[in-house]
C-alpha cells in the first residue's frame, strides 16, 4: 500500500488529506482580547497575512496554544514571514506539548517528513498517537498507516485497523472523499488479516475512547 503525502492546509493546517480547517481561540480571558483574535483571524483570511501575523504573535508569545499552532503554520508556509520551518517546528513543539492535538499532528508530520527536524518515524508516531488518542481522525489515520508500514512503531496489523476504522468513523460527512481514502486503506489491511484479527480489531475501535490530555 502506497502511502499518501500528508499534508497540512490553511491557518491550523493540520489534516492529513487536505481538508482546510481554521480553529479560532476561545481561550483568552476578555472580550477585547477575543475581538483582538478574531481581528488577526480576519486579516488572515482576506491574504493580509503579515497584519495576521502581527496580531497573533503576542497572544503565542504569552502562551496561548492555538495562537502557537497559528503562528507556526505561517511560519511554516511564509506567510506573513519568511517561510522558516525551523521556527514552525518551535511553535508548533510550544502548542503540542500544551495538549493541543492539531499542534501534535503537525509536530508529527514534521518529523515523518524531516521538515525543520531530521526524519524521525517514532517521534513521528508519538506525536500522532498523542493527538489521536485526543480522537483527531487525521493522527487517527497516519498513526494506522505507520502501524501497517511498521514505520516508527512494529507492524501491527491489528492495530492499524482499529486506528483507521476511528479516523473514517469520525470524519463528517461533509468530507466524504477523505473517509472514502481511509475505508479502501483500511481494505487493503483487511486483506492481510485474519477473521480473528479483523475480529479483534474491531473489538478494539469499539471500546475507544478519547483521552483529552491532562484530565
Amino acid at each position: 500500500m502506497e502511502d499518501k503525502p500528508r499534508k497540512r492546509c490553511g491557518m491550523c493546517r493540520f489534516l492529513t488529506f487536505g481538508l482546510l480547517t481554521l480553529l479560532l481561540s476561545t481561550s483568552l480571558a476578555s472580550s477585547a482580547v477575543i475581538g483582538r483574535f478574531d481581528d488577526a483571524v480576519a486579516a488572515y483570511e482576506r491574504g493580509d497575512y503579515a497584519t495576521a501575523f502581527r496580531l497573533m504573535k503576542p497572544y503565542a508569545e504569552k502562551g496561548d496554544a492555538k495562537s502557537q499552532h497559528n503562528l507556526g503554520v505561517m511560519y511554516d508556509y511564509g506567510r506573513g514571514v519568511p517561510q522558516n520551518t525551523t521556527e514552525a517546528m518551535k511553535w508548533y513543539r510550544k502548542a503540542a506539548e500544551q495538549g493541543l492535538p492539531d499542534a501534535q499532528h503537525n509536530l508529527g508530520v514534521m518529523y515523518e517528513k524531516g521538515q525543520g527536524v531530521p526524519q524521525n518515524f517514532t517521534e513521528a508516531a508519538k506525536w500522532y498517537r498523542r493527538a489521536a488518542e485526543q480522537g483527531l481522525p487525521e493522527s487517527q489515520a497516519n498513526l494506522g498507516l505507520m502501524y501497517y508500514n511498521g514505520q516508527g512503531v512494529p507492524q501491527d496489523y491489528v492495530l492499524a485497523h482499529m486506528w483507521l476504522s476511528l479516523a473514517a468513523s469520525r470524519y463528517p460527512e461533509s468530507v466524504k472523499k477523505h473517509v472514502n481514502d481511509i475505508v479502501n486503506y483500511k481494505e487493503i489491511v483487511d486483506a492481510k488479516m485474519t477473521p480473528a484479527q479483523i475480529a479483534e480489531a474491531e473489538r478494539l475501535a469499539r471500546k475507544w475512547r478519547p483521552k483529552p490530555e491532562g484530565k
